[in-house]
């Protein structure tokens, strides 16, 4: 049952939303969190907006931010270094030069072949290519239309969500490549 947001109600959708948000590991969309708070999409975008003015306030250290498709609370820049130190040597898989220039391609080039990235980098990719679909930064997104029909790569939510992008069109402006 979908329930209707009353202005009297704004603190305590407020407050769903954002323990919601504060418990997510990953971004979730305006309809995932529709269908977790069991409100329409007006109701659940008037609390993001109270949200987001909420930690819009000076010193704070958490900010509300649109990336991967969705919505998540995540540490404001200025406050990395402290957490950092609470994660201890905690920290992500660093990926190897071979595997940022292979993502790097697959990202401004998607969908794109193994072949073309392997003729924009000159060397053999299929290794590399690899890890990236088992680290879920890249995903096999469809079949070329001609002769042999190879497979084509794209980025995937995990990439958006790892770089801090809303969209593959967030990157960056590239070269030529």
């Amino acid at each position: 049952m979908i329930q209707r947001f009353d202005q009297n109600d704004s603190p305590s959708m407020t407050a769903r939303l954002e323990a919601v948000l504060f418990a997510a590991t990953e971004s979730l969309s305006q309809r995932r969190l529709c269908e977790i708070l069991e409100a329409d999409a007006a109701d659940v975008k008037e609390a993001l907006n109270a949200l987001s003015e909420r930690y819009a306030g000076p010193d704070r250290g958490v900010e509300l931010i649109q990336i991967a498709g969705g919505w998540r609370i995540l540490t404001q820049p200025e406050c990395a270094d402290v957490v950092r130190a609470l994660a201890g040597n905690k920290s992500q898989e660093r990926l190897s030069r071979a595997a940022l220039e292979t993502l790097s391609i697959v990202a401004y080039k998607q969908p794109v072949s193994r072949a073309e990235v392997e003729r924009i980098r000159g060397v053999g990719v299929g290794p590399v290519l690899r890890s990236l679909i088992d680290l879920d930064l890249v995903k096999v997104s469809g079949r070329e239309d001609g002769l042999g029909r190879a497979l084509l790569y794209s980025t995937t939510r995990e990439f958006l969500d790892r770089f801090g992008l809303n969209t593959p069109k967030d990157l960056p402006a590239s070269l030529d490549l």
